[in-house]
């Protein structure tokens, strides 16, 4: 199952380094995030949804398990 940030970041073509360096967070940081082992701050979530350009929403951020549920019951 994939998260809805890394969803997004595949979709783009990104690197997680690539996404890392643009919003100035450690890559092993972004990994445990996107593998929705930890939780995003809002400073972090806010940063990742500027990024991103509003492909993710901070609640996608915030609450993965709740939208890769959603997302599973869809396909």
């Amino acid at each position: 199952m994939q998260t809805p940030l890394r969803k997004v970041r595949v979709e783009l073509n990104l690197t997680i380094s690539e996404v890392a360096n643009a919003i100035n967070c450690d890559v092993g940081n972004l990994s445990r995030l996107e593998r929705g082992i930890q939780t995003a701050s809002l400073e972090l979530a806010e940063k990742l949804t500027a990024f991103y350009r509003g492909k993710i929403t901070e609640l996608e951020i915030l609450y993965p398990h709740r939208y890769q549920q959603q997302n599973n019951k869809t396909v």
